[in-house]
């Protein structure tokens, strides 16, 4: 049987672990043709997302390998506690041109593509600190925020084309980007395990599985939306 996105065309950076791995093998079991892109890992292409030029020729290659591109999903990202006392410019630049400015460039470079497309769809990896804030994570949060602004603004513009555009919101989900963090305080784990109304840390194929849903036709007046995926930790207090 067909899946939902048969015939569809997916370009996802991030994929060589985590939420992006996953992604890319969900849009992939349900028909799509996945680009994937990563600095690492089993990927179609190694790039860094941050370097100049590069999202657009991500955009073109994902194109001439598939015919189109009718779905962009930028979840390369980075994160790391960083008290704000002595956090350097360096560090916090690094986060920004990871989280904020490559996902603008690949959306900005992949528009004229999707406008071609009849199912355009544009998802972003946000995270529940664009509501909320915590210690150490000032450049992470101002991120977020930042991705969750990009949408919807892009969203507004890109409506007239029929390409929506929609932020996920995770919360606590374990990946080799948070395990260090996992394993070297346990007490955080715990804290977050507990906090969830679900009793557990988010797995990436929670993520893959709305980020799914919200590339499918299911989703298709859907748009401009930041939607918590977090097992109803942001519920307790």
């Amino acid at each position: 049987m067909a899946g939902r996105l048969t015939g569809r065309s997916a370009l996802v950076t991030g994929a060589g672990s985590g939420i992006g791995a996953a992604t890319a093998r969900r849009l992939a079991a349900d028909g799509a043709r996945v680009f994937s892109v990563d600095m690492a890992g089993a990927v179609d292409r190694h790039a860094d997302v941050t370097s100049p030029g590069i999202n657009a020729e991500l955009v073109a290659e994902a194109v001439a390998r598939h015919g189109g591109l009718d779905i962009v999903v930028p979840c390369a990202g980075i994160s790391a506690f960083h008290p704000l006392e002595g956090h350097d410019d360096a560090y916090f630049d690094k986060v920004m041109a990871v989280n904020v400015t490559a996902v603008f460039r690949l959306i900005r470079d992949a528009v004229p593509a999707l406008k071609l497309s009849p199912h355009g769809r544009i998802i972003t990896i946000g995270s529940t600190m664009a509501r909320f804030g915590d210690a150490g994570l000032v450049a992470y949060g101002a991120s977020k925020h930042a991705v969750l602004g990009l949408t919807r603004s892009a969203a507004c513009e890109l409506g007239p084309w029929g390409i929506t555009v929609n932020c996920l919101q995770p919360g606590a989900i374990e990946t080799p980007m948070t395990e260090p963090a996992f394993t070297q305080m346990p007490e955080f784990r715990s804290y977050f395990e507990k906090k969830a109304a679900l009793g557990r840390l988010g797995q990436p194929d929670d993520i893959a599985d709305v980020i799914a849903f919200l590339a499918s036709d299911d989703a298709r007046f859907m748009s401009g939306q930041g939607f918590f995926v977090d097992g109803g930790a942001m519920q307790r207090q």
